[in-house]
């Protein structure tokens, strides 16, 4: 029972956005990061972001029951029902915002309220039915995670944190699109919008493509601003080039197994880009 009640969280996704958020935690710190912000901060933001997760699977539950990637997840395959997962998310949702409203700071707290509405009502009810740029309206929400982490230290919002920002909100669409390009049958048969349903394969290949090249440059804005040094830039110049080589291949070739491995190199690019930015500001070079 406790793997079900799990899998609603997407523990694979907050995984991600609470190692971005550790990242934005340690980027504000000086020094060492102090150590309520750090354990309890980034432990509201990872309850939060599962809360999220367990709300978008009640709210598309008739949508899973239709995509084979999506049927045999705990709600379309009867395994729990609406009720334990809504009482589940009020539960998460209730615990993250006491801890960091009480124990971290309101700013932090109301950011990731903000953050949370965002993604499991306006993205998933509305914006994801609404419009083929669901993705690149709603990965504001996603993008939000390194700023939550480093508002925990600092209580503000700063520049350097809105850098972490927009270099997840553009790496979002390509993303995602990759999925999407793979998974296009399956969308257009639950009636969502995706761009590869609404405009097209060929078309989605080059916005793919497109924002790969903006993603390169929003990437170096780190280095441009001296927010990080060479370690970084070395890092990012090698994950961009490989993140562009995929996207051109995307673009000139069909072939079938493309789009997922794509999608699955977009994961592990972030998660190096963050870790490289996380190595250049204690290696100081």
């Amino acid at each position: 029972m406790w793997r079900r009640y799990l899998e609603l969280t997407k523990p694979k996704v907050v995984a991600l956005i609470t190692f971005t958020a550790i990242v934005g935690t340690l980027l504000a710190s000086a020094g060492a990061p102090p150590l309520v912000p750090l354990v309890i901060g980034n432990l509201g933001i990872a309850l939060a972001a599962a809360c999220a997760a367990t709300i978008n699977h009640v709210l598309d539950r008739r949508i899973d029951e239709q995509m084979a990637r999506t049927s045999a997840r705990p709600l379309p395959s009867g395994a729990l029902t609406e009720r334990a997962a809504l009482i589940f998310a009020a539960i998460l949702g209730c615990t993250a915002m006491t801890l960091l409203a009480f124990l971290v700071n309101l700013l932090t707290a109301v950011l990731t309220f903000c953050s949370l509405i965002g993604y499991a009502v306006i993205y998933t009810v509305w914006l994801k039915r609404a419009t083929s740029q669901n993705i690149v309206i709603g990965g504001a929400a996603g993008a939000a995670p390194p700023v939550l982490g480093w508002t925990a230290v600092t209580g503000t919002v700063e520049p350097n944190a809105l850098l972490l920002f927009l270099i997840i909100f553009v790496w979002t669409p390509p993303h995602f699109w990759a999925l999407a390009i793979a998974r296009r049958e399956e969308y257009a048969r639950a009636g969502i919008p995706m761009l590869p349903v609404t405009h097209g394969v060929e078309f989605t290949r080059l916005q793919v493509l497109l924002y790969t090249v903006l993603l390169t440059v929003v990437t170096l804005l780190p280095y441009l601003t001296r927010m990080s040094g060479l370690v970084y830039l070395a890092a990012a110049l090698v994950l961009d080039a490989g993140f562009l080589y995929y996207a051109l291949a995307l673009k000139v070739s069909r072939r079938a197994e493309l789009p997922m491995r794509v999608f699955r190199f977009s994961v592990n690019y972030l998660m190096w880009l963050f870790a490289a930015l996380l190595l250049d500001h204690y290696l100081h070079v």
